[in-house]
């Protein structure tokens, strides 16, 4: 029987886990813009909200391959490990520290022309707002309050681990750039889905 592999590894860990075992699928749960900027090579594009979408789907996914789920820091990728589970899938892994982590520690990554991180997007957008409705609010007093909701949506965000900003950016055209040729994460996450395991 196979090994289970931890709920965290760390980029040692994973590139390992690839030389012991090379059916393991590395699935990308970011936007497929953050995707084609830079990505492992060899891993699949799966955006965190197909998952959310298909989840009742992907209960039919049955295999013994690892998995292994990579965002840009880690939080997306637990989110997606947690859908998955519910769903039966087993063997599931996230990569400790995401892409981040993966380039700090000397992974390779593909390059391209793609968007942001998620996280970098985030930080411009919450500073936009928080700047416009200081300087509005020299004009118009009561614009001040943008900057409270903004404030108060970060304090919600550090709280809960969510961030419906970041769900609102991803739904941006520049953040759906469309990276592979297929459209199920069933396909993705199977492995069925023919010369999709690479987008660039």
């Amino acid at each position: 029987m196979p090994r289970t592999p931890p709920r965290a590894m760390d980029t040692a860990q994973v590139r390992e886990l690839r030389e012991t075992e090379p059916q393991v699928r590395l699935i990308d749960v970011r936007t497929p813009g953050e995707f084609a900027s830079a990505h492992i090579p060899g891993s699949s594009n799966v955006p965190l909200d197909l998952i959310q979408k298909n989840r009742h789907e992907l209960g039919a996914v049955r295999h013994g391959d690892p998995v292994v789920l990579v965002c840009a820091s880690g939080n997306r990728a637990e989110r997606a490990r947690a859908l998955l589970e519910e769903a039966g899938l087993e063997r599931l892994s996230v990569l400790r520290g995401g892409i981040t982590g993966w380039e700090r520690d000397g992974g390779d990554l593909s390059r391209g022309r793609g968007t942001w991180a998620m996280e970098r997007q985030v930080r411009l957008t919450a500073g936009v707002l928080v700047l416009t409705g200081v300087v509005a609010s020299t004009a118009y007093e009561p614009l001040k309050w943008i900057a409270g909701f903004v404030g108060a949506g970060l304090i919600f965000a550090a709280v809960t681990n969510t961030c419906a900003m970041a769900r609102l950016l991803g739904l941006l055209p520049h953040n759906r750039t469309t990276t592979t040729d297929t459209s199920s994460p069933l396909e993705e996450i199977s492995g069925k889905a023919p010369g999709a395991r690479t987008a660039g």
